[in-house]
């Protein structure tokens, strides 16, 4: 729901994400491949499965970075009005309605 004090200039940390899924998809595929040559199938397992996590990750948010912006309404935009009789609990407690 829109309340109106969000920040105008707000980014998301799509980027970071990006790096940080990215980062993880070394050290996986690192793992992967010298728990192989060590002869630990377990934990190349280990790494294999988590190879696989941080590459599909890596796919979503690259589709997310594709996507480009999404619609924000703009400042035009006024936000919603209060529930009537405001939010449910608010107030002191001799005050709230049952």
């Amino acid at each position: 729901m829109r309340t109106g004090s969000e920040p105008v200039t707000a980014r998301s940390a799509l980027r970071a994400r990006f790096w940080l899924s990215l980062w993880g998809v070394l050290w996986a595929v690192f793992g992967t491949a010298v728990f192989s040559l060590v002869g630990r199938p377990g934990w190349a397992a280990a790494c294999g499965v988590l190879w696989l996590v941080a590459t599909v990750d890596l796919a979503v948010i690259v589709r997310h970075m594709r996507q480009g912006p999404h619609y924000q309404p703009g400042p035009g935009v006024p936000p919603y009005s209060p529930p009537e009789g405001g939010p449910r609990g608010a107030g002191p407690p001799w005050s709230r309605r049952p």
